[in-house]
């Protein structure tokens, strides 16, 4: 029975690094030092602001299961333990 390989290397995702390759990387196995990485478009909002952006929506994200609870027990009729 004939082995067949379809293997494929996929650019960004998967590659066969060679023996030589992985003791170069001290036998370190973490897929970024021998795929590569996908470079992303560069963020030019300035971290500040985009740290304070980020804080409010998840504060409105956190307060909104808060708001439904309260409108759900209200409806119910149950009060707050």
């Amino acid at each position: 029975m004939a082995y067949i390989s379809t293997y494929e290397e996929i650019p960004d995702f998967c590659e066969a690094a060679t023996l030589e390759e992985v003791r170069g990387h001290e036998y370190i196995l973490t897929p970024g030092r021998y795929v590569g990485l996908e470079v992303g478009e560069e963020d030019s909002e300035p971290f500040e602001d985009k740290m304070q952006r980020l804080t409010g929506e998840l504060a409105e994200q956190f307060a909104k299961p808060r708001e439904l609870e309260e409108r759900i027990r209200k409806n119910l009729g149950v009060d707050r333990v």
